[in-house]
């Protein structure tokens, strides 16, 4: 089961999708804060993180963005890089890569925002604090996937079958509201991170992308390519196992994940083993 599971890992690795883009910025800022910034004696974190005073903010705008990608602590980085993994393989299946990047920074600057803007209101309470770390943004695409698919079964380590709705919950649950008095700025932009996540899947379900922009449309071409050589049996069965496909993911695409019947979703995670 393990060396399955390890197998998963390096194949996800090997799409060199959004998911692999965000991990390398994470990791390159980490070293650079880390590694670079200590060997040059310089003081690097101030560039990156979110200030919650909204007269320095005013100076360090950018880092609304960059603070969703800046980490400190090696097990910071580590357990948050994790979670994105986690959600992204949910992520990926039901939604596909394209949209995955969009809704972390979105779910990040929502995160930061909320917090940003408490700080402004109220000062005293967050004085010279400052927010890094990618949880906002990690727990919004988990949110996602909680609002449009909340009862996906999800093997846990290749183990555990579980519904997501319920590792989601227990995860939150953990990370944000077990003692708000400790890391309470980063906390709450967990909760702005998630709700934002939430909104997106809650829309999605409707039918609405809030993030597909008119101007980034693309239309579909119409035209169809016909060959006139006889496919064999082998590209014949590869052929209809992704028109069902498509067929499974257009279906989530209009009506949810729910709306698959029992017989559907163990198909739609069958074949999703074979991508």
């Amino acid at each position: 089961m393990m060396s399955t599971f390890l197998s998963r890992i390096k194949n996800s690795f090997q799409q060199k999708g959004s998911m692999v883009q965000i991990i390398i910025v994470n990791i390159a800022i980490f070293l650079t804060i880390n590694v670079v910034g200590n060997l040059s004696h310089l003081h690097l974190l101030p560039y990156f993180a979110l200030p919650l005073n909204g007269e320095e903010f005013i100076y360090k705008f950018w880092t609304l963005f960059t603070y969703m990608f800046t980490h400190i602590g090696l097990g910071h980085i580590f357990w948050n890089l994790v979670s994105l993994y986690f959600y992204t393989q949910i992520f990926y299946l039901l939604l596909g890569e394209k949209k995955l990047l969009s809704v972390y920074v979105m779910s990040g600057i929502c995160g930061g925002a909320l917090v940003l803007v408490l700080g402004i209101l109220f000062p005293a309470s967050f004085a010279n604090n400052i927010l890094i770390g990618a949880s906002a943004a990690v727990l919004g695409v988990g949110g996602v996937m909680l609002i449009y698919a909340p009862n996906y079964r999800v093997f846990l380590f290749g183990v555990l079958e579980l519904s997501f709705k319920y590792i989601y919950l227990g995860f939150f649950a953990i990370s944000t509201i077990i003692d708000l008095s400790v890391n309470t700025g980063g906390k709450i932009s967990h909760i702005g991170g998630a709700l934002f996540g939430m909104l997106y899947g809650y829309q999605l379900k409707r039918g609405v992308d809030i993030l597909d922009f008119a101007i980034l449309k693309r239309k579909k071409s119409k035209l169809k390519i016909v060959s006139h050589n006889r496919p064999n049996a082998k590209e014949s069965k590869i052929s209809n196992e992704e028109a069902t496909m498509n067929a499974l993911l257009d279906k989530i695409s209009k009506s949810g994940y729910d709306s698959l019947t029992k017989a559907e979703k163990d198909l739609l995670f069958k074949l999703s083993q074979k991508k």
